[in-house]
């Protein structure tokens, strides 16, 4: 068992074994849940790992469309002018 040790500006420094453990690096975010098991207080740790379930929701909107940058301002610039003039 390992033991975290809080400074004073309540920083922890995590073991590395736990830290591959939860596959966690410097700057992620770890979501801590208190739970209550078998009548005893618990806090677990999981990775705060984004959720992807939006990676590629757009992919329909963008088919059969330019990405070139300059095409891609001009047309906001046109929507801009639309909207502009009404």
């Amino acid at each position: 068992m390992s033991t975290i040790k809080i400074t004073a500006k309540r920083q922890a420094t995590f073991p590395l074994e736990l830290c591959r453990d939860l596959g966690i690096q410097p700057g992620d975010l770890l979501r801590v849940e208190k739970r209550l098991i078998r009548g005893e207080r618990v806090w677990t740790l999981q990775p705060n790992a984004p959720s992807d379930t939006w990676f590629g929701s757009l992919r329909k909107y963008a088919k059969g469309k330019s990405h070139d940058l300059e095409k891609i301002r001009r047309r906001i610039g046109k929507r801009m002018g639309k909207e502009r003039s009404r």
